[in-house]
């Protein structure tokens, strides 16, 4: 089999190694930052539901569920840092789009909730 024919066979499966990768890269370097985008007053925001933060939650974190996100814009500043995190990173990949889209010009993705510990 040659390099053509197993890129075209195989695309999809490299393209879903590739996300999870970058996902995981991601969240490791976000990680490594969280020390000092908190020394610059970063708001760490989980947005798993109300039931999940109940029953686990990192101390410092502040509860914005990501279907109540949008209407709860105002309780979050533009002018420091935002760190999301949920469970996998999935939610608070679409947390940080929102947020994006809205005006924040610094807001990080750290992947699952237990990264901010």
């Amino acid at each position: 089999m040659d390099i053509q024919t197993w890129l075209r066979d195989y695309w999809p499966m490299l393209a879903l190694v590739a996300w999870f990768g970058y996902k995981w890269w991601n969240s490791r370097r976000v990680a490594a930052m969280l020390p000092a985008l908190k020394a610059r007053g970063a708001l760490l925001v989980d947005v798993r539901s109300v039931g999940e933060f109940a029953a686990a939650s990192a101390p410092g974190t502040v509860n914005i569920p990501l279907g109540d996100l949008g209407k709860r814009l105002a309780e979050i500043p533009k002018t420091a840092p935002v760190v999301v995190g949920c469970a996998s990173g999935t939610r608070s990949g679409m947390a940080k789009m929102l947020l994006k889209k809205n005006g924040y010009p610094e807001v990080h993705n750290i992947g699952a909730w237990t990264k901010f510990l």
